[in-house]
């Protein structure tokens, strides 16, 4: 057996143990695997909740209800406004800590009215290697991250959900828009619009991986490194311009280095 399909085996296995599991689910790669695979094992007893908030894209919450309703999953939508959450907005360096432990207080409450014992998230074991503070909001609260305890990679998540034929297996990584500032510059709704427009203006280019830094009036523009050459082109350059200015930003320039993950914890 392979060492992917080794995970894999675990992953089932621990899968099928639970019975009944409440699943944090946004949409995005390793949350959509795990509530495929879930589902294809557990069937009636997985349930996916998201989300809605102003840090959540409309996009994303809309391809979620979209994956949910054609598989026949049950799909709880509930709000959750980390901007209430006292301190989150001065976006201090445990806003991700202030953040998950907000949400999944209230997917704990949900879990508890539906009588679910086990809420589960989709870290992975990638995510052990960067700074995520709300790693430890989700151990203090009890959640389980399967794919994390299987030592499932995101290459590994991805080369499974390509054989699942799951629509997410080549997705962008995705992180919520409070992810753009820099630490201690205020997150305000306002702010976070700018950065949901430009953003989707950009993938409605043709550009794969995006991320629109905030950075007070300048957005620093993050694409894949094999996707910087477009802007080679002069009248695209112009159009993202006039375009991120119509959404507020003074200045606009491009990242020479390309997207990565986690570029703001660079200042750490």
């Amino acid at each position: 057996m392979s060492e992917i399909q080794t995970k894999l085996a675990a992953l089932q296995a621990q899968l099928k143990s639970m019975g009944k599991v409440l699943i944090a689910f946004s949409g995005g790669v390793d949350s959509t695997f795990l509530l495929a695979l879930a589902h294809d094992l557990l069937g009636e007893g997985v349930t996916a909740v998201t989300a809605r908030s102003s840090t959540f894209p409309h996009r994303e919450l809309s391809e979620a209800i979209s994956f949910t309703s054609k598989h026949g999953i049950k799909h709880i939508i509930i709000d959750s406004e980390e901007l209430d959450v006292e301190g989150f907005a001065n976006n201090p360096v445990n806003r991700c800590y202030l953040c998950k432990k907000e949400l999944f207080g209230k997917i704990s409450m949900l879990a508890e009215e539906h009588n679910i014992k086990y809420i589960l998230d989709g870290s992975n074991a990638d995510d052990l290697c960067d700074y995520r503070p709300g790693l430890q909001a989700l151990a203090e609260l009890g959640i389980l991250s399967p794919l994390k305890d299987a030592g499932m990679t995101k290459e590994d998540i991805r080369t499974l959900s390509r054989e699942m034929k799951l629509p997410s297996w080549d997705k962008p990584s995705f992180a919520c828009l409070s992810s753009r500032f820099p630490y201690g510059e205020e997150i305000t709704p306002e702010k976070l619009s700018m950065v949901d427009k430009a953003e989707d203006f950009l993938l409605n280019l043709g550009f794969k991986q995006v991320r629109v830094r905030h950075h007070g009036n300048l957005a620093r523009i993050e694409v894949s490194p094999n996707e910087r050459s477009r802007f080679f082109d002069e009248e695209l350059m112009s159009r993202i311009d006039v375009f991120l200015k119509e959404v507020g930003f003074t200045y606009v320039t491009l990242d020479l280095k390309g997207y990565r993950t986690g570029s703001m914890n660079e200042t750490l």
